[in-house]
């Protein structure tokens, strides 16, 4: 039976202003997973003003009541864990574990969120008059427009809206054409059922062909005054565009070409787990994804040949099977996108590890590649798909010149028993993130978390989310009268 979501605006399900409706497919079968209403500018606007009548009066409320909310809300996604599990399979292709991991770390991002809430903001400065208070205060800016993907759908649903709502503005919400229940719905579904006020959380879903008109409607609606992007760096650059355009602060969270570095004091067991689960997880579409791996020239030989023997023995397939580690890709698209970067690269002088050949449907072996070159378009551009590229070095230097050899920089991991190694080789890497004697994917809710140059700007996480989605003021109280010159 398909599922028929509508929009969520004022805390009601409404239908589209125009009654159009949208498909959401599953990306495994190919079916027809669910319908949701087409919105169009219209329902943007009726979003925002929802959301802009809703402000004063969830600014207004008892943080430790809008800290109760946060909580309920994580508990209540826990409980729906399986259900959640299921959905992510049938609309986004993720697996169970994949999916499982997507849960908890939610879970957690709302604790944090809730965290954050009480926690002290602001500071007293320093006066430089005689007998004067001064402050900086951090307060919410006002409605913030949240785009949300749909590779880690509840992770980054939930983190699209917790800062800027723990912060006290309100929020309209667009999610993934690919995932919109999942990275969207569901995440209101969620937070209504804890408690959460009509029209502070308002989401608009939208027919692929419409999302660039509904997307520039939101951000120059001049009520919205922040906005936030997760996604591919090609569409970040669209919306920074117009976000700059209008004047609106931005948090941009875009594509990383990521690297694992594999010291010559590696285990080299270890580094092919690590490296395994950086590259393969999700089926490689998370932006922390390893495309690379840089393995010191003395293990390069037992790393490949053991890393190969690992990845060829990944089973893929059936998401909802709990056996699959190689899922489908967002669609046969995505995964005719990998197949043409393997076969430009094999082209150009590449050779297959394991892996290669033709895709069927949504589905693409996992794949390993070695001496892929400058001139090919994998080189420089990010695989999102179960692929990568084992390079090798010598020296530091080159190793650090190797992964900073990208216009993005968002992660990296350092495989290494030296810990003071790791370290020198992980302050010269060009990235936002680094975990040394890890590999590249980790998130944690406490943490700032973000790239840079075209991995995006700004950071989530901890006080730094709250810090994007509030403005700073400066106050002053002069406990004496003040003397003047006329």
């Amino acid at each position: 039976m398909t599922i028929s979501r509508e929009l969520l605006i004022d805390g009601k399900a409404v239908p589209a202003a125009s009654g159009r409706l949208t498909q959401d497919v599953s990306p495994y079968t190919g079916e027809v997973y669910a319908t949701v209403a087409a919105a169009g500018v219209e329902d943007v606007t009726r979003a925002v003003d929802a959301a802009e009548a809703a402000f004063d009066a969830w600014t207004a409320l008892s943080p430790f009541a809008r800290r109760t909310i946060f909580l309920r809300a994580a508990d209540l996604l826990q409980e729906r864990a399986e259900e959640i599990i299921a959905l992510m399979a049938a609309e986004a292709g993720g697996t169970r574990p994949w999916a499982g991991f997507n849960v908890a770390l939610a879970a957690d991002m709302l604790r944090e969120a809730a965290a954050s809430i009480t926690a002290p903001r602001g500071e007293v400065l320093t006066a430089q008059e005689e007998g004067v208070l001064g402050l900086a205060l951090r307060e919410p800016v006002g409605v913030v427009a949240a785009f949300s993907p749909w590779n880690a759908p509840v992770i980054l649903g939930v983190r699209s809206v917790a800062a800027a709502l723990a912060a006290g503005n309100t929020v309209v919400m667009k999610p993934s054409e690919d995932a919109p229940i999942a990275c969207g719905l569901l995440i209101a579904d969620v937070l209504h059922g804890a408690g959460l006020p009509a029209g502070v959380l308002n989401v608009v879903t939208n027919d692929p062909a419409d999302a660039a008109e509904i997307a520039e409607a939101l951000i120059a609606d001049p009520r919205v005054r922040a906005v936030n992007f997760t996604g591919s760096t090609n569409v970040g650059r669209i919306i920074g565009t117009h976000a700059a355009r209008h004047l609106k602060p931005a948090v941009l969270e875009l594509g990383g070409k990521n690297a694992i570095i594999v010291l010559d004091d590696a285990d080299v067991d270890y580094a092919v787990d690590a490296a395994a689960f950086g590259v393969f997880m999700n089926a490689g579409q998370i932006c922390m994804s390893g495309d690379r791996i840089l393995v010191h020239e003395s293990l390069a030989e037992e790393f490949t040949r053991k890393f190969a023997a690992k990845v060829a023995a990944l089973p893929s397939g059936d998401p909802a099977d709990p056996a699959t580690v190689i899922g489908p890709l967002v669609g046969p698209a995505a995964a005719a996108r990998v197949a043409a970067l393997v076969r430009d690269a094999v082209a150009k002088g590449a050779t297959v590890v394991t892996g290669g050949g033709e895709p069927e449907g949504a589905l693409h072996p996992a794949t390993v590649l070695t001496g892929v070159p400058r001139d090919a378009a994998l080189y420089h551009a990010e695989a999102f798909g179960p692929l990568c590229v084992i390079a090798t070095f010598a020296t530091d230097d080159e190793a650090a010149a190797l992964a900073n050899d990208t216009e993005h920089g968002l992660t990296a991991g350092i495989i290494t028993e030296n810990g003071t190694h790791g370290l020198r080789l992980a302050r010269r890497l060009k990235t936002g993130i680094v975990h040394v004697n890890d590999q590249s994917v980790a998130d944690e809710p406490q943490a700032p978390f973000g790239g840079f140059r075209a991995s995006g700007y700004g950071r989530f996480g901890g006080r730094w989310g709250v810090e994007a989605f509030s403005n700073t003021r400066w106050l002053t109280l002069a406990t004496q009268q003040a003397h003047y010159p006329f």
